[in-house]
């Protein structure tokens, strides 16, 4: 039997967890500890199946709208992404224990359009239709009070009342590369337009997409360990491709990995999405150990030590 061919793996760093998604995810377990099983979570608490699932093993229970808390004497957690106003109001009007997980790098993106709402300004989002930040952030301020743009084309056709009195924010998990040029478009229009103090993109997205970057052009194909609905996975996999890696795929387990188009390659980059486990790349890294000859080198091109602390309700001096 012949020896397996040789694979040179640059493994991504930062990768992985960011501590908005750590702090849901502990939120979750935290509830479960204290109040016992089950927990309701408004939506997934982070956009990653195996990470749902095995919170669903542990008791939590997971629920589209709040009419589907069965038991309203249990905790309801909501999501990392953030909630419109009117779900907290909901929760308050059924009587539910309502946990707010909302991530605080996008909980400061709630207050900056809050304060340009008071402040008369007409708020743009950058951002993508549909998904649960964006629904959340848009929901923050009364109907009409903001406008979501998601490509240039649409800064070109927008229309406001008053262009001098705009202010814009983003989603957090968006491309970096993209939301400059549509910001650029913005500030080419609207030269008045007010930005962020700090730029909304967190800190999580923009360091695993410059690691992408440094290591792109380097490698023969590249897979970012996340879920399908994950939006900074889905960036992730975009920026490896725009960086020179003819071939990235975004695949949640190794089960998902067509090997076909992976027979042949000398070099691969592996990276995970903000939602996806460190247990998921160590799978993937053992699936291709057992394909090939593997030699794995890590390329970190920043540090991260950022920590969130739990939500108030679940800290050990709230139980005292």
């Amino acid at each position: 039997m012949s020896a397996n061919p040789p694979l040179r793996i640059l493994l991504c760093a930062p990768r992985g967890f960011c501590a908005g998604v750590v702090r849901a995810i502990d939120a979750v377990e935290q509830a479960l500890k204290l109040h016992g099983a089950p927990v309701y979570v408004r939506h997934e608490i982070v956009h990653n199946k195996y990470v749902v699932d095995g919170l669903k093993k542990k008791g939590a229970i997971f629920i589209k709208e709040l009419d589907q808390v069965e038991d309203t004497s249990r905790p309801v957690i909501f999501s990392a992404h953030g909630v419109p106003k009117s779900v907290p109001a909901e929760a308050a009007s059924r009587n539910l224990k309502a946990i707010d997980a909302t991530c605080p790098l996008v909980t400061k993106v709630h207050r900056e359009a809050e304060i340009h709402h008071r402040r008369g300004r007409h708020l743009i989002m950058v951002g993508h239709a549909g998904h649960p930040e964006v629904v959340g952030t848009m929901g923050q301020l009364p109907e009409g009070a903001i406008t979501l743009v998601e490509t240039v084309a649409d800064v070109a056709a927008l229309q406001p009342a008053d262009p001098e009195a705009l202010a814009y924010v983003t989603q957090t998990t968006l491309s970096v590369d993209d939301t400059a040029g549509i910001v650029a478009a913005l500030l080419a229009r609207f030269p008045a337009m007010v930005a962020p103090h700090k730029e909304d993109i967190c800190y999580a997205t923009t360091n695993r997409q410059e690691a992408v970057k440094a290591v792109a052009p380097r490698v023969d194909a590249m897979i970012v360990v996340g879920s399908p609905n994950s939006s900074n996975s889905q960036r992730l996999r975009e920026v490896g491709e725009r960086a020179g890696c003819r071939l990235a795929r975004l695949v949640l387990r190794a089960e998902d990995i067509d090997w076909v188009e992976f027979a042949g390659i000398g070099s691969l980059a592996i990276t995970a999405g903000a939602s996806a486990p460190e247990v998921l790349v160590e799978e993937i890294i053992d699936a291709f150990a057992a394909r090939f000859a593997i030699e794995v080198e890590t390329v970190s091109t920043a540090d991260e030590s950022v920590f969130f602390p739990l939500p108030r309700e679940l800290r050990p001096q709230a139980m005292a």
